[in-house]
């Protein structure tokens, strides 16, 4: 698979990075030569053009890419590279936002998805806070992760609860003291009592602002 990523800040770079180290051929695209030579040392091939020039673009054959990835944090050229990579016919380009409408201009020039790091890592952070203990991200949408008790859960059983048909969290163990264990589903919970889920953010979400 070949993953074609224009525009090598701190998310370009480390995007061309991790997928390099997961065995897919990157190749990566920036103005700043300096960031290209840095990408060089480790990507397929890393060259250095203005992404918003219509001629210079097409040197790097987006359409032949499996994904374009258009990962430049400035509005206007973002803008205007995804918008030219739609009209040299890429199906697949992934383009970055910075807020809500950047997003919207993105997905109307054609991008096909609009990813924001930035506000995605914030929700991961604050749940680091919220919960002080996310586990993993099995996944870009499945985390495990462990939780107290909430005050809404406390006195029930996990089939009152009902959490997966409620909110898609499946509760994986339940941790008394320093003791994990299975879950009982008639054993009722208890204040200090912390759960193991495997859930989606929007699904935590849903569950924590329906049971305020």
């Amino acid at each position: 698979m070949q993953i074609l990523i224009i525009g090598l800040g701190q998310f370009g770079m480390s995007l061309a990075k991790t997928l390099t180290d997961k065995g897919l051929e990157v190749i990566a695209a920036d103005i700043d030569k300096e960031l290209v030579d840095e990408a060089a040392a480790f990507v397929e091939d890393a060259i250095c053009l203005d992404a918003t020039d219509e001629v210079s673009l097409a040197k790097l054959c987006p359409k032949d890419r499996d994904f374009v990835i258009c990962a430049i944090g400035s509005r206007e050229p973002s803008i205007l590279a995804t918008a030219l990579l739609k009209q040299m016919g890429c199906e697949n380009v992934i383009a970055r936002a910075t807020e809500k409408i950047h997003e919207r201009i993105l997905k109307a020039v054609g991008a096909k998805m609009v990813i924001n790091p930035d506000e995605e890592y914030g929700k991961k952070f604050a749940y680091k806070i919220l919960f002080q203990n996310v586990i993993n991200d099995a996944s870009d949408d499945i985390q495990l992760l462990e939780i107290d008790v909430q005050p809404f859960m406390v006195g029930k059983n996990l089939i009152e609860l009902a959490l997966p048909n409620r909110y898609g969290i499946i509760v994986a163990a339940v941790r008394k003291g320093n003791k994990l264990s299975r879950p009982f589903p008639n054993e009722k919970l208890n204040e200090n009592d912390k759960l193991l889920l495997v859930c989606t953010d929007e699904a935590i979400e849903k569950m924590l602002k329906e049971n305020k």
